[in-house]
């Protein structure tokens, strides 16, 4: 299992002399990092759609001056694996497709789609027979909610009777990696330890955390950096092993 990690990639130490790992980046954020998309392991680009939207009225966004700006960006980098633009909420499946046609006419290649519940079962079955790659979304707004989890393994199945790859969108619960086989997931987990002044630590199979106790401070670029190489263990892990 390939894991992404996410997140934050204005950090120096992402950016200077460390490369193995797998990245997940958004086109929205991404700038002066877009120049080592070559050097990590595996890249994989988010459209950024929901973030350019969230700071804009929704109905003063150009979609398809968004796509072509995605579409033009993926063809200069080279991208090889990206992600639709999933705005059912917004947009309804209709021009969600739309979009995505055009997006896949632009590059001439064809992007990841992301299921959502509102899709159905049928659109998932459709979905793996006409994509080598697809994902689930909603994982980390809890449309998927935690007690549903146990339905992966039929979404799982489905795809790897059409021989197509999962990825599951903000999944790293660790306990579910060991559960259900995706073939990729990403995590923006290692940045916890900003928020919540945690330290985590791989043990070999699993991660341990260590929140700081009542008074105590954390030096959060520091605890940041820790963090992330604890998670490249994981990743590194995952790899290996599920």
């Amino acid at each position: 299992m390939k894991v992404f990690l996410a997140g934050d990639g204005g950090k120096p130490w992402i950016k200077d002399n460390f490369f193995s790992f797998n990245r997940l980046e958004s086109f929205y954020y991404i700038t002066s990092e877009k120049e080592l998309i070559f050097k990590y392991d595996s890249f994989l680009l988010d459209s950024g759609a929901f973030t350019f939207m969230n700071n804009l009225k929704s109905d003063t966004v150009n979609w398809d001056d968004y796509i072509k700006r995605y579409a033009s960006f993926i063809n200069e980098y080279n991208v090889k694996y990206f992600f639709e633009l999933d705005i059912d909420v917004i947009v309804g499946i209709k021009e969600v497709e739309r979009l995505r046609n055009k997006l896949e006419s632009l590059t001439n290649k064809k992007c990841i789609p992301v299921w959502h519940k509102s899709r159905g079962k049928q659109y998932w079955l459709d979905m793996v027979k006409s994509y080598d790659y697809v994902a689930i979304g909603g994982i980390v707004i809890k449309e998927i909610k935690p007690k549903e989890y146990p339905y992966f393994t039929w979404f799982l199945n489905e795809a790897k009777k059409e021989n197509c790859k999962v990825h599951g969108l903000g999944f790293t619960n660790l306990t579910g990696l060991h559960k259900y086989p995706f073939y990729s997931v990403d995590s923006t987990a290692w940045l916890s330890g900003n928020r919540f002044g945690s330290v985590s630590y791989f043990n070999g199979k699993t991660i341990i955390t260590k929140t700081k106790k009542q008074g105590q401070r954390v030096k959060t670029d520091e605890v940041a950096k820790h963090n992330f190489y604890e998670w490249v263990k994981i990743a590194e892990y995952a790899e290996k092993y599920l």
